[in-house]
């Protein structure tokens, strides 16, 4: 049975909110890994990893306020502080003093976009659980779009 925010039990608003937010807080931090290679990328292959991570860093901005605002949509509070986020997400940010080599750049944005697969996928597992079709269906889409930018990453390291 298909159910609504508003037809949603406390335990289940709390269990899927949860969820979220470790969603937003990891995409957060994968939004400004992007950001931060999209500045510094260097090499021959320069013009369309710049582009690629201006892309993956645009849509994760725009993920993130989708995912938040389908929490306050349940009633729940949606993490707002990097500090908060930081500590809750399994997305590290770049530790520079790693180098700033493009191939290295691509597998730490690789690994973050299995990882927001992953995390978004348990998401729409939870929802699904509880009957939230509604969030189900924005963590199938999430999930489909870093499952996508981890096939065009994975597709730079052969």
């Amino acid at each position: 049975m298909t159910q609504t925010a508003v037809d949603l039990g406390p335990d289940a608003k709390s269990a899927i909110c949860e969820a979220l937010n470790q969603s937003v807080a990891e995409t957060a931090v994968a939004t400004m890994l992007a950001q931060n290679f999209h500045w510094n990328v260097t090499g021959m292959a320069f013009g369309p990893l710049h582009a690629l991570f201006q892309t993956i860093y645009e849509d994760h901005f725009i993920a993130q306020d989708d995912l938040a605002e389908r929490i306050r949509a349940l009633g729940g509070h949606a993490e707002g502080t990097l500090a908060g986020m930081l500590k809750r997400s399994k997305v590290s940010e770049y530790a520079e003093s790693d180098g700033l080599d493009a191939q290295v750049m691509i597998k730490a944005l690789l690994e973050a976009q299995e990882t927001l697969a992953a995390t978004i996928g348990g998401a729409g597992a939870i929802a699904a659980d509880h009957g939230d079709t509604l969030t189900e269906d924005l963590a199938i889409a999430r999930g489909q779009t870093h499952e996508k930018f981890a096939w065009m990453l994975r597709a730079h390291l052969v």
